[in-house]
């Protein structure tokens, strides 16, 4: 009997680490949108570089209405209301690309592939410098020992 309670807590462990490893990485979202985690920089970026103290940047969300041929976006947490990117061929929440429209200069992106978004050097979307949301959520309370952004 002792030895079955200790292979359940071991997998009640393991379980509850995955859970844990997969929600910092984004990849279990509720809702089917995908977040993009920014930094900002007190400092000048050289590229992915920050030559100050990075800080935690807006997160980005997308929600792609496949039925509706358009992808939803807002800042998190910001009074700036929503936008939205049409027409898009979104295959699911990691996989869209969408043309430019009226919204485009408020996104950071028009098309996610593999989870991730595309940046557009000198495009209609704004500039931003993405980092895993481990590394945001250690920003965002405060930690600063990062100087560069992800690629």
């Amino acid at each position: 009997m002792k030895h079955r309670t200790i292979v359940a807590a071991i997998f009640v462990a393991v379980a509850a680490m995955l859970a844990v490893m997969a929600w910092l990485h984004d990849f279990i979202t509720l809702d089917g949108a995908r977040t993009v985690y920014t930094a900002s920089c007190a400092g000048e970026w050289r590229g992915p570089v920050c030559t100050g103290s990075m800080r935690a940047g807006d997160r980005y969300r997308f929600r792609p209405l496949k039925a509706h041929t358009e992808v939803l976006f807002w800042v998190a947490g910001s009074p700036e209301p929503s936008g939205k990117l049409a027409p898009c061929v979104i295959e699911n929440a990691k996989q869209w690309t969408c043309k430019p429209g009226p919204d485009s200069g408020r996104s950071i992106t028009h098309e996610m592939k593999y989870g991730r978004p595309v940046q557009e050097p000198g495009g209609p979307a704004r500039a931003f410098h993405p980092v895993a949301k481990w590394k945001w959520l250690l920003l965002n309370r405060g930690v600063s020992i990062f100087h560069e952004a992800d690629a």
